[in-house]
């Protein structure tokens, strides 16, 4: 199922949204109001595990495009959101060991779109990202992904290791990008495979790079010494994809 991105303005308009059950991405308060409807949805927030965000009134008025905000101003994802479990399925279905992208903490929407892209062109079952520090699936991520976000399932889980270490449950294992691991050439990188990318300043979390089997490094020959978060993860799929054909 589709969803257009939307901005919600408003107490009541918002409450409605979380009523109807339509994707919230992002919500914004006025930092120090306590009121009822506040509080309501401060609650439906954390139902929902919505990344709540405490900004002053004059912050909001420069967001707002109504005047009209009352405090509360909501962003809905541009589509629905798939479960881990329906990304399990999609491997199953095709009769191949899953093939999935982790990306631990990706701000740019462009970067997100683009391995979306990345993940669907190289025969991944899916993605998975966390709610918090994160990009959603906005519009713009849908836009970059050149279409590929219609047919490749993305998950949002509140705690990454925690979902990681459920998965190796399943048989799955885990490699992240680091430039101090492993050559990726020098890696068997066949059978359940999760690929874990982080953002390009901070790189893969520590408790998401505990969750990981191994760590994988792109030989780089240039003066810089870091790759595009997209980049990276296509560089790296397609060493997997390459792993995957060789061994038929």
């Amino acid at each position: 199922m589709r969803y257009e991105e939307f901005t919600i303005e408003g107490r009541n308009a918002v409450i409605e949204a979380y009523r109807a059950g339509r994707p919230i991405d992002r919500l914004f308060l006025l930092d120090g109001c306590q009121d009822g409807p506040v509080v309501t949805i401060r609650r439906e927030a954390q139902k929902h595990g919505t990344p709540v965000k405490y900004v002053s009134r004059e912050r909001l008025d420069q967001m707002s495009s109504t005047g009209k905000h009352q405090g509360v101003i909501a962003y809905g994802a541009a589509y629905e959101y798939a479960q881990v479990e329906d990304i399990l399925q999609a491997a199953k279905e095709k009769g191949e060991p899953p093939f999935l992208f982790v990306l631990d903490n990706i701000e740019d929407p462009h970067n997100l779109g683009a391995i979306i892209r990345t993940a669907n062109l190289a025969g991944a079952h899916g993605v998975i990202i966390p709610k918090n520090r994160a990009a959603g699936l906005t519009a713009t991520v849908a836009k970059t992904s050149a279409g590929a976000l219609n047919f490749t399932p993305v998950a949002r889980v509140t705690n990454l290791a925690r979902t990681m270490e459920e998965l190796k449950k399943e048989g799955i294992w885990f490699v992240c990008a680091d430039m101090g691991g492993t050559r990726m050439y020098d890696l068997d990188l066949t059978g359940p495979i999760g690929l874990v990318i982080g953002n390009e300043g901070e790189g893969v979390g520590k408790l998401v790079r505990k969750s990981c089997d191994l760590t994988a490094s792109i030989p780089m020959k240039g003066d810089i010494d870091s790759l595009n978060a997209s980049v990276a993860a296509g560089v790296l799929a397609y060493e997997i994809v390459r792993q995957r054909l060789l061994k038929g």
